[in-house]
């Protein structure tokens, strides 16, 4: 019998979940005005900035410049860094200079310290100085009075910063009901340089908000006091900025005038509104701007809530008045300005200054690293919903899978799997025996994923919470306590992953022999990290809790890197440090992409819902998150038919395939529709399945240059301003473009082809299409509708089996698009596709090419030693001419003929049974 708590939580939970299912109660989290600091710092417009430099302090060594600011209102200085970092990156960084206390520095986030480069000062005089930035005449402004800085290529400007006046920090300071008491102890420890202390200034301004705050029922008491942190930047001649997910909105990024501005602070929001600024589970502070002579980014590392505001001076203006303007020569640049404000912590900010948009992905990569190379089988069909009821579910749903001939590589398993909710345990009774569960799936070379989420059942009787507490890993509340919360479980406590020994201590639960019942092909889902707290402020936590020293509010938008970040660590460790993991995060911030996947969270059997999966995924890769998906078919709500098939149509290009559903839809595996639609879906997920040895090699370039996989068209064609705004499409690598149908009873889709000397091909008719056109493609419904770039080859493997492990010897078939104007080029890459062994050289990457009448394969890494049973069994030249004989010549010199057949009608050629070994060097000459 479930306790009197237990039984409360399941109440409140369905209730959440019922509501949510009806639509999001935006009265759950705040607007703007309803955040104190926001509201305090937005009432904040533009002018003269209160800041000036003193010039007089100013020090420049090799790697830095140092100055102060002073605010000639209340005579607070701050310190400016001013760094250039090694790949055209400059670092900002602006602190008190002498805090009352240390404020919190991001830590573990950047993969390193950048390294910097020489600095060098130019010019001085009493109103500024210049210096240089090296290479093309780059160089910055520090202007005085007010303070101002201008990053400027030649007589371009490229970014200023304060240049609206909306630098703001507020210090900290004491409590005025608290200060008399102290007023001698301060006088002792006065800086005469520094008088601020000493002023009576606003810091008798009590506004409401800044000592404490009430939302709803909750009060968020505020010892350090008003803290927040606002700086704003120009960036002139740009009219088009995307990124800082989460948020379910277009790709190009709205002005924020007449509303909220974009909020970045991780919350569980069920079934969230579309096109609109509110925040979702995860926070990437990443913004790019682009325009067609230069791609450049900001990177504000902070990870209090943070909001960010965007203004424009062509906002609103019709294609007509741009027109006029252009007709009456109107001489006004177009100019986007954003505003950064943060509830705490200081001002890091990197300006990555591209120039194009994979520099800037090179250079965000350097600070935070790369997308984690996931196991070749993450890559294809994940099965999921909560819950599947019991072993039995389980062994059904699989071998229904098998009776239908529908691939699949994961089954998971959602918290209903767990003995009351206590993670890291099995329900005794529907899940008795899970190694005999993993054993059967692993029979079949397939695999499992099971839910761990970061809030422990409160238990004397759980060892991971007895452990925990124990320890003292819990996070703590403010009266010094082990901060306790509602969710699934009842009543939680909150491990602090935060701390190091904690994350440490974490990983080793995953080992074999703590987690019972768990094998080599069981892995991880984080989910409710961000954190969900169902009786919290906003359903998260309350900002003064305490992380050790630090506040909540402080380190807010890490706490669901963290998590992923230990749970990969613990998968990774199980091994010995041999196989790659695989972890789902549902919060994440800047750097997460090290550490696995994400998904877009609660989402709906909506048309609306599947249409915006592609700029939400979109946007994510723009800020390194190369590894995403949405729930198929909708998290709430039942699809129709229809909705369904073509959302498997759609997951089956995004990077992340998983269908998944709530506990109270209708079952909906893929053959439950109909004979007709199990065969639409078959195909789509027979399609992903194809086209893995080409997304394997896309995340391993991502892995290596930090270049989305999934991407815009902006990013491959970034001076054709008619791919700007483009996100009903994108590009998967350089090669694959797809459209896919997202309107209901839709005959046709028009597809934007980009490329003024660009050839497109059907991959499905092979016709052929010229590039910079918009094309309209009628539609059934077993329509995807994906083109091949001519110039491109792309290998796959059609032999398509129950799960990617069992096709891992069969053969490739290369798929060469011509365009007369270029080279054809593509690669193979080719290594176990699970272990870390590619770190040590243990792989193949091959160089493919047709020039010339001849297809070549050339070693790409002649240092790296692995062998593969693959061959080569098939070669589809589209575009082609028909030749007098092919020519088949193998790495010893042997020569044979090859069959083909040449298809007039459509100008293709296919090789059938060259056979040559996919690993090896070779040549197919035609004549």
């Amino acid at each position: 019998m479930a306790s009197f708590t237990e039984r409360m939580a399941f109440v409140l939970v369905m209730a959440l979940c019922l509501s949510g299912a009806l639509a999001v109660d935006r009265g759950n989290f705040k607007t703007c005005d309803q955040s104190a600091f926001c509201k305090r710092q937005r009432a904040l417009k533009p002018g003269e900035s209160p800041y000036r430099a003193l010039l007089e302090t100013m020090e420049l060594t090799n790697t830095r410049l140092t100055l102060q600011l002073i605010n000639d209102n209340n005579k607070v200085r701050l310190l400016l860094e001013l760094y250039r970092l090694q790949g055209n990156i400059t670092r900002v960084k602006i602190n008190e200079l002498k805090p009352l206390k240390p404020r919190f520095e991001v830590p573990d986030v950047l993969v390193r310290e950048p390294p910097t480069e020489p600095l060098s000062l130019l010019s001085q005089d009493e109103n500024g100085v210049v210096l240089s930035l090296g290479a093309e005449s780059q160089r910055v402004i520090v202007s005085a009075r007010p303070f101002r800085l201008d990053i400027m290529e030649g007589r371009d400007v490229l970014m200023s910063l304060n240049s609206r006046g909306l630098l703001a920090f507020e210090h900290l300071r004491m409590r005025k009901d608290t200060q008399a008491d102290s007023e001698a102890e301060k006088k002792e420890e006065v800086d005469p340089a520094n008088p601020a202390e000493t002023t009576k200034d606003e810091d008798d301004k009590d506004e409401d908000g800044m000592w404490e705050e009430t939302f709803k029922s909750h009060t968020d008491g505020k010892p350090n006091g008003p803290s927040a942190i606002s700086l704003d930047f120009s960036l002139p001649g740009v009219e088009h900025v995307y990124g800082i997910p989460e948020h379910a909105e277009t790709l190009r990024l709205k002005t924020t005038d007449n509303g909220d501005p974009y909020r970045l602070y991780n919350l569980d929001v069920f079934q969230y509104e579309l096109f609109n600024p509110m925040a979702l589970y995860g926070a990437v502070p990443v913004m790019l701007a682009h325009n067609s002579q230069r791609t450049t980014g900001i990177f504000w590392l902070n990870a209090a809530e943070t909001w960010v505001d965007i203004s424009s001076n062509t906002a609103g203006k019709t294609v007509f008045g741009k027109m006029l303007d252009y007709v009456q020569g109107s001489s006004e640049t177009p100019q986007t300005d954003v505003r950064w404000i943060s509830e705490s912590g200081i001002i890091d900010v990197f300006i990555m200054l591209g120039p194009t948009p994979k520099d800037v992905f090179s250079q965000y990569a350097s600070l935070t690293g790369t997308q984690s190379f996931p196991p070749l089988s993450s890559l294809a069909y994940h099965q999921c919903r909560w819950n599947y009821n019991d072993q039995e579910d389980v062994k059904l749903v699989d071998a229904g899978f098998d009776e239908h001939d529908i691939p699949y590589d994961f089954i998971w398993l959602d918290i209903e799997h767990t003995d009351g909710k206590r993670y890291f345990t099995w329900d005794p009774h529907k899940f008795a025996t899970p190694k005999e569960m993993l054993q059967g799936i692993m029979d079949k070379k397939r695999k499992m994923v099971a839910i761990v989420d970061p809030h422990i059942k409160v238990d004397s009787n759980y060892k991971i919470h007895n452990e925990i507490r124990s320890r003292g890993f819990y996070i703590k509340n403010k009266d010094g306590g082990d901060y306790e919360g509602w969710c699934w479980p009842g009543s939680a406590g909150y491990p602090d992953f935060t701390c190091a020994d904690m994350r440490s201590w974490w990983a080793s639960m995953f080992a074999y022999d703590q987690y019972g019942g768990s094998m080599e092909n069981l892995y991880t889902w984080n989910d409710m990290n961000e954190p969900s707290v169902f009786n919290g402020p906003e359903v998260t936590m309350h900002k003064d809790a305490m992380h050790g020293a630090w506040e909540h509010r402080d380190v807010h938008n890490l706490y669901g890197f963290y998590v992923q970040m230990a749970t990969a660590e613990g998968l990774i460790q199980r091994s010995g440090g041999v196989e790659r993991p695989f972890v789902l995060t549902r919060a994440f911030f800047a750097g997460s992409q090290r550490y696995g996947a994400v998904w877009t969270g609660d989402n709906a059997a909506e048309w609306d819902h599947l249409k915006i999966s592609i700029p939400m995924c979109l946007s994510l890769g723009l800020v390194g998150i190369s590894f995403c998906g949405a729930d198929v078919g909708g998290f709430f709500k039942s699809p129709s038919s229809e909705l369904l098939v073509r959302w498997y149509q759609t997951g089956a290009y995004q990077p992340f395939f998983r269908a998944h559903a709530h506990l109270d839809t209708p079952r909906r595996e893929p053959w439950l529709f109909g004979p007709e639609n199990t065969a639409l879906i078959r195909e789509a997920v027979r399609q992903r399945y194809t086209l893995l040895p080409y997304w394997y090699l896309q995340f391993y370039q991502a892995h290596c240059t930090g270049q989305p996989v999934m991407r815009p068209l902006w990013v491959e064609y970034p001076q054709d301003p008619a791919t700007f705004a483009i996100d009903d499409e994108f590009l998967i690598g350089t090669d694959l473009l797809v459209h896919p149908v997202t309107e209901e009873g839709a005959r046709g889709v028009t597809a934007y082809l980009p490329g003024k000397n660009e050839v497109w091909f059907d991959v499905n008719t092979f016709q052929k299409h010229n590039g910079a056109q918009n094309l309209y493609i009628p539609v059934t419904m077993s329509s995807i509708p994906v083109f091949q770039r001519g110039g491109s080859i792309i290998p796959r493997k059609l032999r398509v089996r129950r799960s990617s492990t069992c096709m891992e010897h069969d053969p490739y078939t290369l798929f060469v698009a011509l365009n007369p104007q270029r080279t054809a080029e593509g690669e193979l890459y080719i290594d176990d596709g699970h272990t870390f062994n590619y770190e040590k050289k243990e792989f193949i990457h091959r160089k493919l090419f047709f020039a010339n009448n001849i297809l070549s394969s050339i070693n790409l890494a002649p240092d790296a030693k692995f062998s593969t049973q693959s061959w080569i069994e098939r070669v589809i030249i589209l575009g082609a001419s028909k030749p007098s004989k092919v020519t088949l010549q193998t790495a010893d010199g042997q020569e044979s003929q090859l069959e083909f057949e040449f298809d007039s009608s459509m100008s293709v050629l296919t090789l059938r049974k060259p056979g040559m070994n996919a690993g090896e060097d070779w040549k197919v000459m035609l004549q």
